[in-house]
Formats: C-alpha cells, structure tokens, sequence
C-alpha cells in the first residue's frame, strides 16, 4: 500500500486523493473547487493553490465518474478568427488548459464568412454534441449572434464586447492604448500615428477611443490614423499610406503584433531607422516580438488569463449561474525593446522614399 505523501509513479494516473495532498486540503474541498461550488468558502489563495496543484499533477477527472453525474457531454467549443494569429494560440492555450481543469475537451474551429461555421457551431449544441460556446470572432455582422439571444445555449464573448448580451469576457484594451501613449510621450513623442483594424470591429473601436482620449488628455496633436486588416499585409499598407502622408510623424502604434511586422518592414522600405527616425510600440506582446530587427516594443496583455477566465465563466452558467460581464484583471505592461526611443530632432529624413 503507498503512503500517501509518498510521489506517484511517473506512468500512475493522478486522482483527487493526489490533488488534495499536494495542495493540503480535503478531497471534498478539491471537488467542490472543480465544480465550481459557490458554497464553498475558502480563502482565494487555497483556491489558487488547488487549481495549481491539478496542473502541477496533470490531474484529469475521470470522465466515466463524471458521465454519472449527469447528461453533460464534458466538451466546449471555441470559435477564433484566425487560425495563424498567435495572439489566439495564447487565448487558445488558456482555455484549453482551464477546460481540462474542469474536466472538459475543446473543440476549435477557424470563423470566416462563407465557412458555415455558425451554424455548425449552433446545430453542435442542438445535438447535445457540446455543453457551451467560446465565441471569439470578431465579426459585427456574425449570423450567431441573431441565433443565439433567443436560444438557451450557454455562451461567452471572448475578446470582444457584443452590447447588451451581458456576457462579454474582455480586457483593459483602452488601458492598453493609454499605456502605450503614455510610453511615447516619456520619450518626448508628440506626432503619433496608429495603425488600427477594420473600422467596424469593436477592438478597432476600442483601441482607437483609448488613443484618442489619452491624446485629447495630453493636450498633444490627434493621431493620424489609417486602418488595415488584423495581419502583416494590412500593417505594412496602413504604415506605407501614414509615412506617405504625415512624414513628419516620430511614431506609430499598431493595433496588433501581426501588423506590427508589416509596420517594421513598410519603416525599413521608407529607407528610415527605427528607432532613430520612426519608433514603433504595437499593442500585445509575445515571446517572438523580442526576436525581430529590432526587437520590439510591445504592450503585454493577460492573454492565457482571459482563455481561463471565459471558460470559468461559461462554466459558471452551466451549473446554473446567470452570465455576466468579466473584465480581466491586470494592468497593461508596457515591454521596453529596441523599437521605441527619443524622436529624431531634425525633419524627416527619407521621406521621399515612401514607395507610392
């Protein structure tokens, strides 16, 4: 017989008992944390610690002890916009990881506009295929969202905000903007341009009424603004078109790390230096930005938090809990990297190379 404190063999399935001993808390006090009891008090730190514990042991309740309790199907199914994104592989990786805390499987799949995904992911539901939806498309004009206000099927909006369903799981993305001015302006920028998303999309909203506000509030020249796609394509034209028109601008803002590449490469074609005649500071932040020429200065957002987070709070509703809005804790960080310095002190210079 093993004592219990005593390791588990490295091919041993961990179990309940395992989790409890290693966060020391009962087994009941474990099993009530994964399903969510909102009986249960305990301080947030024990929590913490338990939910740590069943990551740290790769614990995963048994599906067969599951299946008895009830008619779930143990799945969620996520919706992302882009596939090659990999700002999503870090939301993705969240909520996977959080969904097999509480003993889910995910399904994923990429949204377009001709895909038909809509309707897959409702029929999903009606055939009891699935438990709930993560919907992370950005789409203001998605079929799923006329479906799905008089249907009883369990959702979130994740990284994005859809006014008035009261169940949007989103992040400081006007903070963002701010911190990232806020940046600028200790550098001593006051001509800013931003490279923003499609105009309709609601982070393109919110990114660009961050930026503005902070501008208004600085008392500093309004951002010249150009919109592009979400990718390196719609970067590099959006940055072309801002150094074409405004070539006395010192910096740019880009609304996301993929546009952020195109903006490196439209600076490099202008035949200007970055930092010394254009800075750039892009909005998210992954491990690959600190690996581009030059590296670059990025603002971090609690990415993998706010996959965790959705899938808490889908769950919350399926164990009967009426939804709600989540904001994300934690504040914008601003990652300093060789993008981003002092703005040059003369006129542009290299302006004239701006291809057409």
């Amino acid at each position: 017989m093993r004592d219990a404190d005593a390791p588990l063999h490295p091919k041993q399935r961990s179990r309940l008992i395992d989790v409890a001993n290693h966060a020391g808390v009962t087994k009941s006090v474990v099993s009530r944390v994964l399903n969510n009891d909102r009986t249960l008090s305990i301080r947030e730190e024990t929590r913490t610690r338990i939910l740590d514990a069943v990551r740290d042991l790769g614990y995963q309740p048994h599906t067969g002890a599951r299946a008895l309790a009830g008619a779930s199907t143990r799945a969620l199914a996520l919706l992302i916009p882009d596939l090659t994104n990999p700002v999503y592989s870090r939301i993705t990786r969240g909520a996977v990881q959080q969904a097999r805390v509480r003993g889910f499987a995910m399904l994923l799949a990429e949204d377009s506009a001709d895909s038909g995904v809509d309707r897959q992911f409702a029929d999903l539901v009606a055939s009891h295929r699935v438990d709930g939806l993560l919907i992370a498309s950005a789409r203001p004009d998605h079929p799923l969202l006329g479906m799905l206000p008089d249907s009883r099927i369990p959702h979130v909006f994740v990284n994005r905000v859809v006014a008035g369903s009261g169940r949007n799981i989103s992040l400081q993305i006007e903070a963002a903007s701010q911190a990232a001015l806020d940046h600028l302006l200790a550098l001593g920028h006051r001509r800013i341009g931003h490279v923003s998303g499609p105009e309709q999309l609601a982070p393109t909203v919110s990114r660009r009424a961050g930026l503005l506000g902070a501008a208004v509030a600085a008392g500093i020249p309004e951002p010249s603004i150009e919109s592009g796609e979400f990718n390196e394509q719609g970067g590099y034209a959006a940055a072309t078109r801002l150094l074409a028109d405004h070539p006395d601008l010192t910096a740019i803002y880009a609304s996301t790390l993929n546009q952020a590449i195109g903006v490196l490469s439209a600076v490099h074609a202008a035949g200007l230096r970055i930092p010394e005649d254009i800075s750039v500071i892009s909005y998210d932040d992954l491990p690959l930005a600190g690996f581009l020429h030059p590296p670059l200065t990025a603002i971090a957002m609690p990415l993998m938090e706010l996959g965790q987070a959705a899938v808490d709070a889908l769950c919350a509703q399926l164990e009967g809990a009426p939804p709600e809005d989540v904001l994300v804790p934690g504040a914008p960080e601003v990652v300093v990297r060789g993008s981003t310095g002092p703005p040059r002190s003369g006129p542009s210079a290299g302006a004239a190379n701006v291809p057409s």
